[in-house]
């Protein structure tokens, strides 16, 4: 079986596309893969930064209710000792 100069012609372009294509994915997915890993860590980072404001939220929803108490029993003391005295308004 003897392989006319044609088909030796397409035989090699054929060959050279297919390692061109392999190459190129091969560095495409090496790429592909490299982006996942740093959208991975940004994601983890953003997650903990949440986290933080999550708890800063917290901490001040927790001062403000206290400071709330806090201004409450002042007024209920203030309008107690404005009513002892007589200076009720």
């Amino acid at each position: 079986m003897n392989i006319t100069t044609a088909e030796q012609i397409i035989l090699v372009i054929l060959s050279l596309t297919l390692a061109l294509f392999l190459t190129v994915s091969i560095i495409a997915t090496v790429k592909v893969i490299q982006i996942l890993d740093h959208l991975k860590k940004i994601t983890i980072k953003a997650e903990s930064i949440a986290d933080k404001a999550e708890s800063v939220t917290t901490f001040f929803q927790n001062t403000t209710s206290h400071v709330a108490l806090g201004k409450l029993i002042s007024n209920i003391f203030n309008a107690s000792r404005e009513h002892k005295s007589g200076k009720k308004d």
